[in-house]
């Protein structure tokens, strides 16, 4: 960490509890940092390259060393907690290898996802939606209100672009009739958490990625039984009222209990967050794979047709997300972002959803091939795009 120069003369205690805590900047070898207010002796910096601060919203907050809790023996360097937190970490990484895996494993050996059952689908995702509110808090929910334009954009795209894509690539390819409701219930599902993990390594806007994660997910329960109804009850029998129990069941109330439990017990969602990781890849995995294993022998098939289907719905997210972001004179970060967020789906929502209230076991074979696609175009696009820093003014 790049040390603090001090000014020659050090302020008076008056001057110095007047300084605004925003003006701190990371040292770089043609920048320095002023002295900080003493409320902030010592601050923690994130290493992370492309955790920016969020247009128009000052950095104030900060943590003194007085109230930072003393580090405990298993977060020390090397311990077993730093361990767990690289493991968590290349999985995460590695997620499409996962799951593609896991499908390709269901496809040769059915039996291997055929013991998971309908409750432990349900318990699989609460765990998964739990571990994505532990990286909230109530602050960070709040902040949405002071960046309205972006928020505003992604959250319209996520609804609009995808679930429009599902159902004319749905009626191009003359989809059956229950692919073609899977199709169009994974277009209308919030964005997924992997989108975060993708727009770390893209070095885009992280931030923005969180929350609107969080906008999209939370409007799931009410967003996705209405646009699937509206869409695809032309195909099967959509039970909207259903739907919206199990969203708010197994996604609302989840990320909620986590920001919760992330604002107000901090220490236990510390110590627990190591392993959410192994529980998020595991669940999705699993939940894939068995949604493949159920309908094996037709996805081989036909399942050339489902994977094209998904590719272009997915093509259609990222490139729709970025371009349309542009047009709305949205920098250059933050359209990538928002491509980001509007072509990764919650596959795994997808994938429950449809093996609870669909009559098909076929209506969740786009939902986990879904899983599979977005993580290989997010992974290629992160690639291309952190060779690429933004550069514009905005975006930079």
């Amino acid at each position: 960490m790049a040390l603090l120069r001090r000014p020659p003369l050090a302020p008076s205690p008056a001057a110095a509890a007047s300084l605004p805590h925003h003006r701190l900047h990371l040292a770089t070898p043609h920048t320095h940092l002023t002295r900080p207010p003493p409320s902030c002796p010592r601050l923690r910096i994130s290493a992370a390259p492309s955790l920016r601060p969020l247009r128009g919203i000052p950095s104030t907050r900060c943590h003194a060393a007085a109230g930072d809790p003393a580090p405990a023996p298993s977060q020390a360097p090397g311990g077993a907690r730093a361990a767990l937190v690289r493991v968590g970490e290349a999985l995460s990484l590695g997620f499409p290898l996962w799951v593609a895996s896991a499908c390709a494993l269901a496809l040769w050996r059915p039996a291997s996802f055929l013991w998971v059952t309908p409750t432990a689908q349900m318990v699989g995702l609460s765990f998964t939606m739990l571990g994505m509110g532990m990286t909230l808090t109530l602050d960070d929910l709040r902040t949405a209100l002071l960046m309205p334009k972006e928020l505003a954009a992604g959250f319209l795209l996520q609804y609009t672009v995808m679930p429009l894509s599902g159902y004319l690539i749905s009626k191009l390819l003359n989809l059956p009739s229950h692919y073609a409701a899977g199709l169009i219930l994974v277009s209308c599902c919030p964005g997924g958490t992997a989108s975060n993990i993708v727009t770390y390594l893209a070095r885009a806007n992280v931030a923005l990625s969180v929350l609107m994660t969080a906008a999209s997910t939370f409007a799931a329960a009410f967003m996705t039984p209405l646009l699937t109804s509206k869409l695809a009850g032309q195909y099967v029998a959509v039970d909207p009222m259903g739907l919206f129990v199990s969203t708010s069941q197994v996604v609302l109330a989840p990320v909620l209990l986590g920001a919760l439990l992330n604002q107000y017990m901090g220490r236990l969602v510390e110590s627990v967050s190591p392993v959410m990781p192994f529980i998020a890849v595991a669940t999705v995995a699993v939940l894939c794979g068995n949604a493949i294993a159920q309908n094996a022998s037709a996805i081989l098939a036909s399942g050339l047709q489902v994977v094209l289907s998904v590719i272009f719905l997915h093509g259609s997210g990222f490139f729709f997300g970025y371009v349309l972001s542009r047009m709305l004179g949205i920098d250059i970060a933050s359209s990538r972002t928002i491509s980001i967020e509007v072509g990764m789906q919650n596959s795994v929502l997808g994938v429950v959803l449809a093996g609870k209230h669909f009559g098909s076991p076929l209506t969740a074979v786009p939902c986990a091939v879904s899983s599979i696609c977005h993580s290989v175009y997010g992974s290629i696009l992160a690639g291309v795009w952190r060779s690429m820093p933004p550069n514009d003014k905005q975006g930079a």
